[in-house]
């Protein structure tokens, strides 16, 4: 089995990338109001953009429902089986229900805030023969 037992960098995440393990502190976090199609369905699904990072740099986690209790300012969290997922050409860091996100005891991460991956856009180019 080849398990990778290290921690994923958040500066070695790029587009497609699945099963990471992370462990990040949560920058800031601000709720996304969904606006359900007829009143107020889909009230039931609670999104929240998260900037998280490390010491290599930051991104934009997308939490949802019971996560978004979990990514606190300040909180530090262990992402397991993490995936990138693109939005409008743009990294975004989630877990499914296939992973497993925590809290767990801080860590003094200095947060490298001057490099956020999900600033970067990528232009999904197929290469010609």
């Amino acid at each position: 089995m080849g398990v990778m037992q290290g921690l994923t960098k958040i500066d070695q995440l790029r587009p497609g990338a699945v099963g990471l393990d992370l462990i990040v502190k949560v920058v800031n976090s601000k709720a996304i109001m969904l606006r359900g199609r007829n009143g107020n369905q889909g009230s039931n699904m609670r999104l929240a953009e998260c900037l998280v990072g490390d010491e290599s740099g930051i991104i934009i986690f997308t939490a949802r429902n019971d996560q978004v209790n979990l990514m606190k300012e300040g909180n530090t969290v262990s992402l397991k089986n993490a995936k990138i997922d693109m939005y409008k050409g743009s990294m975004r860091l989630s877990v499914d229900r296939w992973g497993h996100l925590e809290v767990t005891s801080p860590n003094h991460i200095s947060v490298k805030e001057d490099n956020n991956l999900s600033l970067i856009e990528f232009e999904l180019i197929s290469v010609q023969e």
